[in-house]
């Protein structure tokens, strides 16, 4: 009990104190103290029991073992599923919040934090698992996934952190509630461990070998919660628990109430899946539905419950898995309405390709979706076909700069992220725009079908490979690219590369750019406030700074932007065009110039 403590306490330890207030040296010379100490104490303890040996040493026994143990199939097959649930659901939601968020240890720390305290709790006593109170507590979290889900990048940051994280440590504590209540004799507890590594590791497989094979989205946490809720009913009847069933009913009543107030919290929380929405939209509808069901449960004539109450009063989890179920249904088949003609997965994320309007040749246009964040639009009309869209237009940030530099020939411009390659528009005829992309899926689906970089009269260069160390090692070659602006967007949905906004990054950034050149950083996001970071980076390397926030409201293809242009030369900045929508205050919070050492996303958090 103690040593699970202990290790969860470390856990936890690292993202609210050591990562906060120790660089990465600092933390590697900790770690290697610290294992020393480690080392030591094995060896001390090791030559106490080397010394203790003879004096617990005990004649073997003669006695047989006793009788062999039997356990069912039934509980074998429990041993195996409810871990590899808990392990799905626990990596499945660990990938929900990096992919949408940023990739930083609090967000892989706190679900695992509670995977492994739901096991401390549940493996010390049975009196900390109540089968009723969960069960209720279950149907509410399953409820607030739903709602969350369809809700989107809509809810709130700290909302959607709360209501995931919440439910995945409600439904490891039903997994491993049960397990432990379906532990078998002493006798067996062998083959009752290896089976709960081997459920714990089939999860594992499920989600980073399986998934990825057979689904070009992530869909591995809908269809966790379609095998946990069915598992549940199976328990509810296999068990004959009257407390699980109760407590289903008692958290459908209960989310009745807490649904409604939840959805009321943020805009955009109408559209909730069809198959579960009139549970919440009709309230009278939802008591004569439980009306019935609760007197279809009585037999009046008996007075007594019937046979099948348990599957009844199960009802709002199987719903629920019949909503997830439809949920995961309608995703894996592309919409009649905006048709899916490409579609992927790999390490960095998923990727579609929606097909707009293909009946209106004028209005025909492809959009690139990375997760849930569009990364860019092309229209097919040829004389629409190089117009630059969403966050690249005219009057962004980038495309203000991209005007606005000097009229020279032979122009060179750096582009950090490829996406649909709508950048290459601004090239002109004996210019070189060089873009660096990380994700070889990326740049297969700006060659085709999107066209921008064909179509660029410009040179196109495309180097394959986190931006950062190409130009590390072609400044290490002696091939600096004297840039006339480099842009930034290298985003994966609102997750951010932190090592290319750090110091380090941006001194590499300034070797490669002329002296007077520009450097445009995209940092608009949706839960974190990147415009302090940029700041205190052009304060430590003494550029000028503005900030260009442009809300466009006639032409729908271009996006509301935040754009940030960095440079030595000033007077670029005090353009008269720049100066008119530059964002004349200051960002409300102050941070410390990020480094290689040291980046605190915390601090910026919206």
């Amino acid at each position: 009990m103690y040593k699970r403590q202990g290790s969860l306490l470390a856990l936890l330890s690292y993202p609210i104190f050591f990562e906060v207030r120790f660089s990465r040296v600092e933390q590697a010379w900790l770690w290697s103290g610290g294992l020393g100490v480690f080392a030591v104490l094995c060896g001390y303890c090791a030559l106490r029991v080397w010394r203790l040996a003879p004096a617990l040493s005990a004649p073997a026994s003669t006695d047989p073992s006793g009788p062999a143990i039997h356990t069912s199939w039934e509980d074998r097959c429990f041993w195996v599923a409810l871990p590899a649930l808990a392990s799905v659901l626990l990596l499945a939601t660990t990938n929900k919040l990096c992919q949408e968020i940023a990739v930083i240890p609090f967000l892989w720390v706190l679900p695992l934090a509670l995977y492994l305290l739901s096991f401390v709790i549940c493996f010390d006593h049975a009196r900390w698992y109540h089968r009723g109170a969960f069960a209720s507590l279950l149907v509410v979290a399953l409820a607030t996934i739903l709602v969350l889900s369809e809700a989107g990048t809509d809810a709130p940051m700290k909302l959607q952190v709360a209501g995931y994280a919440g439910a995945l440590f409600v439904i490891c504590m039903i997994c491993h509630g049960e397990l432990y209540r379906l532990r078998p004799p002493p006798q067996a507890l062998t083959g009752y461990y290896l089976l709960i590594s081997a459920g714990g590791a089939l999860g594992g497989l499920l989600v980073a070998i399986v998934a990825p094979a057979a689904f070009v989205d992530y869909r591995e946490f809908e269809l966790g919660l379609v095998a946990l809720a069915l598992v549940f009913t199976v328990l509810c009847i296999r068990r004959r628990s009257r407390a699980l069933a109760l407590g289903a009913v008692a958290g459908a009543l209960l989310a009745l109430v807490a649904i409604p107030a939840l959805r009321s919290t943020f805009d955009g929380s109408e559209g909730i899946g069809s198959e579960f929405g009139l549970l919440y939209r009709d309230q009278r509808w939802n008591v004569a539905v439980f009306a019935v069901m609760l007197a279809c449960l009585v037999d009046f004539r008996r007075r007594r419950l019937v046979v099948g109450w348990r599957l009844l009063l199960a009802a709002p989890v199987v719903l629920l898995a019949g909503a997830f179920g439809g949920k995961v249904a309608r995703n894996l088949s592309a919409p009649d309405t905006v048709p899916v003609i490409n579609a992927s997965r790999n390490f960095y994320g998923t990727l579609k390709i929606l097909d707009h309007s293909a009946d209106d040749p004028a209005e025909h246009y492809r959009l690139l979706m990375h997760g849930a964040t569009t990364h860019g639009l092309q229209f097919t009309a040829d004389d629409r076909a190089t117009k630059p869209t969403t966050y690249y237009g005219p009057t962004s940030g980038v495309g203000l700069a991209l005007r606005l530099l000097p009229d020279t020939p032979g122009r060179h411009l750096g582009v950090v992220g490829l996406g649909t390659g709508c950048l290459a528009a601004y090239g002109r005829t004996g210019d070189t725009v060089r873009f660096y992309e990380i994700n070889p899926a990326v740049v297969a689906l700006a060659r085709d079908p999107f066209t921008y970089l064909a179509r660029s009269p410009a040179k196109v260069d495309v180097v394959l490979g986190d931006a950062r160390l190409e130009m590390e090692h072609e400044l290490d070659r002696g091939e600096a690219q004297t840039f006339d602006l480099l842009a930034l967007d290298a985003f994966s949905s609102d997750a951010i590369p932190v090592h290319l906004l750090t110091a380090e990054a941006v001194a590499v950034y300034l070797k490669h750019l002329k002296p007077d050149g520009v450097i445009a950083i995209h940092v608009s996001n949706r839960y974190l406030e990147l415009e302090p970071v940029v700041e205190s980076l052009a304060a430590r390397f003494d550029l000028g700074v503005v900030c260009i926030e442009d809300d466009i409201q006639d032409d729908w293809w271009q996006y509301s932007t935040t754009w940030m242009l960095l440079s030595r030369n000033r007077a670029f900045l005090a353009h008269p065009d720049i100066v008119a929508v530059a964002n004349k205050t200051p960002a409300a919070r102050t941070v410390a110039p990020w480094t290689d050492e040291k980046a605190d996303l915390y601090s910026i958090m919206k």
